[in-house]
């Protein structure tokens, strides 16, 4: 049963949630078009890590079963060892972590800036106006000379 949108496959994979483990293994190797085999060795070799069930079978996620799909390009498509894919889903991790904290360190500063700017006006808001001058001071020059009298 497929459809000209992409099939009964891409279907089941927009229903549920991207890190929700459901697909058994038979399944998700359908899915990504691949042997059961294959996603074991994968598991093995810690390229992709499904959830488990309380007895130990494998459940897939649909973002598990687009990183087989990655997996299966970088090898067939450009090349790369299964030691090169893995490191390379290392770095890309580690890029979206890193990213992830950036984005975090931004929210702080903004939040941050937006109390420090809040602060001083409340401060500003207190002075009293005829105690405190609101003009910046002069630019003259005063010489003292000592001894010189006039």
């Amino acid at each position: 049963m497929t459809t000209p949108s992409g099939g009964a496959e891409q279907d089941a994979l927009r229903s549920v949630a991207e890190d929700a483990p459901v697909f058994v293994i038979s399944v998700a190797a359908e899915l990504a078009g691949m042997h059961a085999q294959t996603l074991r060795q994968y598991d093995r070799l810690g390229l992709v890590s499904p959830g488990r069930t309380p007895g130990g079978g494998r459940r897939y996620s649909p973002r598990d079963v687009a990183l087989l799909r990655e997996v299966q390009r970088l090898s067939q498509e450009d090349g790369v060892n299964l030691a090169g894919i893995k490191r390379i889903i290392e770095l890309e991790s580690r890029v979206e972590a890193l990213q992830a904290r950036v984005h975090e360190l931004l929210e702080e500063l903004e939040v941050s800036e937006t109390r420090r700017i809040a602060a001083e006006a409340a401060v500003s808001a207190t002075y009293r106006r005829d105690l405190v001058s609101q003009r910046r001071p002069g630019s003259a020059l005063v010489v003292w000379r000592p001894g010189t009298q006039r």
